[in-house]
């Protein structure tokens, strides 16, 4: 006898409402997708589709459980691998029924292209696949990606470039290879596939260009310092979140982020974003811009008074010294928005904080010998579980391989039991989209060979 699936008499729907909060019906009426068991969506012109069986139930996972096979549709190219990932780890949740599936899908068919996130400016363009530059870490846990789309790397490759020396003023001459090796544009495009055109690319591609530069010229490589580092922070940080005071006082502030290079990206770049941007996006990437500034302030603290932190000290430094500004604004950069009330839920924020985390740590294993290279006494997750828990270079090079790995899957677990609770088009679309961006930030780091070489651990 066949498997009947899931039953069909109730929809998980009204309590995730209810959790959720009532703007999750909005949003998700907004989209054309009734959360109402068994309503029909409803095109923008109001001509009704065919309406479907009732949603089936969709069961929230016990605490500590990993769903199966959650349903996840794929976004441009390499779409099937976004799906995969989301629902790699499964071990509990009984496979879907279809028809849940054909929901989390979307409407399909005639009439239905509104209802469905932004279109690509163009369509892109076939690409023969070729191996990665780059060798991956071994047994590190990951998903390869397809090479991005070689014309629009090009093209957003040669717009920052000319924002960065143009507009911004953001390096002299002798830092351009150097700039050049960073390779963003291939970064950003294989990390945003399904950007709607070459604008939105740059959105992001500003933005981490003017991080990178904050980092370098603050903290790290390029006359960085520990000592006066939380001034320099704090005014930068104005030109993202400005400052509001007396007429008297305005216009001093406002000449200030020219002053130099960094505050002149961060304030370029904001300014860009913000045309795009809603003004909960817009805030939403404050709020995590300051939490990447904290955590550049405890690192500060910490070299100044030669602390080497116990290990969870370490990863509590790393979850607001990380990547999270880049993947949180993913709905941005896609053309859309998830809204505030969604993106604010604990199970969302611990997606977000877990995908941070695991790439930031790709980082630590990446940049390695990179750091051990570099003047002074670099802190990632080796040195500090070599000196915390008297472990040989190798044997903590490994065990971080191991905490990353354990980080990966924490997040797919999150991310699919939030697709399984919620699967709100927006919810979906944004999950998939920080789970590009972690395999994006994985392929970028593996095939950046400008940057980063192996430790001849294996």
């Amino acid at each position: 006898m066949p498997d009947p699936g899931l039953s069909p008499l109730q929809s998980s729907l009204p309590a995730a409402a209810a959790r959720f909060g009532a703007p999750v019906l909005a949003n998700a009426q907004a989209s054309g997708l009734e959360a109402a068991v068994g309503a029909r969506p409803v095109l923008p012109a109001g001509r009704a589709l065919p309406s479907g069986p009732a949603l089936p139930f969709v069961p929230v996972p016990a605490a500590g459980a990993v769903p199966v096979d959650v349903p996840v549709p794929g976004v441009g190219p390499g779409g099937d691998l976004v799906a995969q990932h989301v629902r790699e780890g499964a071990a509990v949740v009984k496979r879907q029924s279809p028809v849940l599936e054909r929901i989390l899908r979307g409407p399909s068919g005639l009439g239905t292209a509104s209802l469905h996130p932004a279109r690509r400016e163009e369509p892109p363009a076939p690409v023969e696949p070729e191996a990665p530059a780059g060798t991956p870490i071994p047994g590190l846990y990951y998903h390869p990606v397809p090479e991005p789309d070689p014309a629009r790397v090009e093209e957003v490759s040669r717009r920052i470039k000319a924002w960065a020396l143009d507009e911004v003023e953001l390096y002299p001459e002798d830092w351009e290879d150097e700039f050049d090796g960073f390779l963003v544009g291939r970064y950003m495009v294989a990390c945003h596939p399904d950007a709607p055109t070459i604008e939105h690319l740059m959105l992001a591609t500003r933005l981490m260009v003017a991080e990178n530069a904050v980092d370098d010229c603050y903290c790290e490589d390029h006359g960085g310092s520990p000592i006066g580092l939380g001034g320099r922070l704090l005014l930068a940080h104005t030109a993202l979140d400005p400052l509001h005071t007396t007429n008297e006082y305005q216009p001093e502030w406002a000449q200030s982020l020219h002053s130099d290079a960094p505050r002149r990206a961060y304030r370029s770049a904001m300014e860009y974003f913000l045309q795009e941007a809603g003004p909960s996006q817009a805030d939403r990437f404050r709020h995590d811009m300051a939490r990447l500034h904290m955590g550049y302030l405890a690192e500060a603290a910490w070299a100044q008074t030669e602390y080497v932190p116990e290990v969870w000290e370490y990863l509590a430094m790393r979850q607001f010294n990380n990547f999270r500004p880049c993947p949180t604004i993913t709905d941005t950069v896609g053309g859309y928005e998830l809204p505030a009330d969604l993106h604010a839920q604990p199970a969302m924020q611990r997606v977000i904080a877990l995908a941070g985390n695991a790439t930031t740590i790709v980082n630590d294993l990446y940049s390695y010998t990179k750091e051990l290279a570099s003047p002074g006494r670099h802190l990632n997750l080796p040195v500090v579980l070599a000196e915390r828990e008297g472990l040989s270079d190798r044997e903590a090079y490994l065990k971080a391989v191991e905490v990353h790995n354990d980080l990966m899957h924490e997040f797919e677990a999150a991310a699919a039991a939030l697709a399984a609770a919620c699967p709100v088009p927006s919810v979906l679309r944004f999950l998939r989209g920080v789970a590009v961006w972690v395999d994006g930030n994985h392929y970028w780091h593996q095939t950046n060979t400008y940057r980063y070489s192996l430790p001849n651990f294996w």
